[in-house]
């Protein structure tokens, strides 16, 4: 592992090179996170169609954020314990089931927040298509 030696504005910039790696391995190695960021793109795209207001917008970028924050996090616990414990234990699984449990509570989040932010506009395009 790199150790990050920088001082100074050096360091603060090595910071965010490091967050990116993570965010990239974490990208290129757990399906979820690709399976996120694609429904992640597919809502944008969505919000875009449907010329959402800003506070929609805002709205969809936390509950996105708020998954892929939640994603990111369950990832690291999942590796440290692989680290730590190798062996199948009581409280490495019930670790691993808890990270997993607030990315499935923030993507329930994000489920509901779509649904009240293009329930309106949904229903309108329909109701558009229909008469």
């Amino acid at each position: 592992m790199v150790k990050n030696t920088a001082v100074g504005h050096k360091k603060f910039w090595h910071s965010f090179r490091f967050a990116a790696h993570g965010i990239a391995a974490a990208f290129k190695s757990e399906l979820n996170m690709k399976v996120h960021s694609f429904l992640a793109v597919v809502v944008l795209i969505a919000a875009a169609v449907f010329r959402l207001p800003a506070a929609s917008w805002m709205l969809l970028l936390l509950a996105i954020t708020l998954v892929l924050t939640a994603e990111l996090l369950n990832t690291a616990i999942e590796a440290t314990i692989d680290l730590v414990s190798p062996a199948i234990h009581p409280l490495a699984k019930k670790a691993k089931d808890t990270a997993a449990g607030a990315v499935l509570l923030s993507a329930v989040f994000a489920l509901i927040t779509g649904l009240y932010v293009f329930y309106g506009p949904v229903i309108d395009w329909i109701t558009g298509l229909m008469s």
